[in-house]
């Protein structure tokens, strides 16, 4: 019952409300279901046949019925709909738009469901581009940070079909519909590390198009901000360099099919494991970076992800400019560590089948006919690896 994704361990304002409904849903139903149960056991009892004669006793007078009763029940009726309607309407309500006292006030954040991960864009937040000092909303991928104590409008788009913003500690869920403007509101009670997933079925992988939500405190909340509003971070080469140990990476083993991508470990507490990717890896290698970096725009990953600063303007992809802060990859399916990076760099059509970074990989065209797709050799993929997780 208390899960990561649980409806009864709320820790958000809409969430706790929408919990009350389905308390009183299921008191109101507990009574309907003692009355009716009741009724039904004593006129069982009372009126059962006690010998074989009773069995084959013409059946008594019928008659239309009590019609006081008839009005009762329906009266009765009606009471419990009402109890139940009214506590749902309100919470309905405070799902879709922030309480009037706090709008003033509300954070403004836009998400956007594509096949299958979300764009998180801060409207409010600017920052650079490239060197020229060129501005744009801050963008993540698939973890939105949130400030804790603090109601936040999320407007909900898609760019493909219908998929569904479901976040149940914090608050219930909203479909993304094309060419429809949706919004939903949540509020974290306290600092917090949340699960959601899309709700609405959306093609192959939406059984694995997952986000996280990390609440922070509000001086944590602005230092985060600080930091993402950086151009992408650049690990210079020094003379130094050549007597640093060199980074170590275990050779790629062979997964299961649908194998966890998340370790216990990490479960324990989610929320210091982010706050622990927040700094940069110790003893990393200069020059292992730098071959990733330029096999990232050799191998034009940069067509689809975006990296401020390193050249890299691909919009279609999420957003990479710091994925080596982030704890999770492939849509909150799998750890942000070197093992599942390199599992998803290798093969990530074998983790979220039908993703459009498993179809540059292919060496057939829609038609059957070879096309030249990304080719990556072991050695690629260490570097790309720790390009990546340079990235903070």
């Amino acid at each position: 019952m208390d899960g990561h994704q649980s409806t009864i361990v709320v820790e958000g304002t809409v969430a706790r409300e929408q919990l009350h409904v389905f308390y009183v849903t299921c008191w109101v139903s507990l009574v309907i279901f003692i009355i009716v149960g009741s009724v039904l056991a004593y006129a069982t009892f009372k009126f059962r046949a006690r010998s074989d004669a009773d069995e084959h006793a013409e059946p008594p007078p019928q008659g239309h019925g009590n019609p006081l009763i008839e009005l009762g029940l329906i009266g009765a009726s009606v009471l419990a709909l009402v109890v139940i309607a009214v506590p749902t309407l309100k919470a309905i309500w405070s799902t879709y738009d922030v309480p009037e006292a706090e709008k003033k006030d509300a954070y403004q954040i836009n998400a956007t469901g594509y096949q299958w991960w979300f764009k998180f864009e801060y409207p409010g937040e600017l920052a650079p581009i490239n060197s020229a000092g060129a501005k744009a909303p801050l963008v993540t991928g698939n973890e939105l940070v949130i400030p804790a104590g603090q109601a936040v409008r999320i407007n909900l788009r898609t760019v493909d079909v219908i998929h569904s913003f479901w976040l149940p500690k914090l608050a219930g869920k909203v479909d993304m519909i094309p060419n429809r403007a949706n919004a939903i509101y949540i509020r974290a009670d306290k600092p917090g590390y949340f699960w959601g997933q899309c709700a609405e079925y959306c093609g192959d992988s939406h059984a694995v198009m997952r986000f996280r939500v990390i609440a922070l405190e509000k001086k944590e909340f602005s230092e985060w901000l600080e930091q993402q509003s950086q151009l992408g971070r650049t690990v210079a080469t020094r003379a130094a360099d050549t007597n640093r140990p060199k980074a170590q990476f275990a050779s790629l083993r062979t997964f299961k099919q649908n194998e966890a991508g998340i370790t216990e470990k990490f479960d324990i507490n989610p929320l210091e494991a982010w706050r622990a990717k927040q700094a940069p890896e110790k003893n990393e290698d200069a020059e292992l970076i730098a071959k990733g970096k330029q096999l990232f725009t050799a191998k034009a990953c940069l067509a689809c992800h975006t990296i401020r600063g390193h050249d890299a303007p691909g919009v279609t992809a999420p957003d990479l400019t710091h994925i080596g802060a982030r704890t999770t990859i492939a849509a909150g399916l799998l750890e942000n560590n070197s093992e599942q990076l390199r599992r998803w760099i290798h093969n990530p059509g074998a983790v979220k089948p039908g993703n459009k970074m498993s179809l540059a990989y292919a060496r057939t065209g829609p038609d059957g006919k070879p096309i030249d797709g990304i080719k990556l050799t072991p050695d690629d993929e260490v570097a790309l690896v720790a390009y990546l997780e340079s990235l903070k």
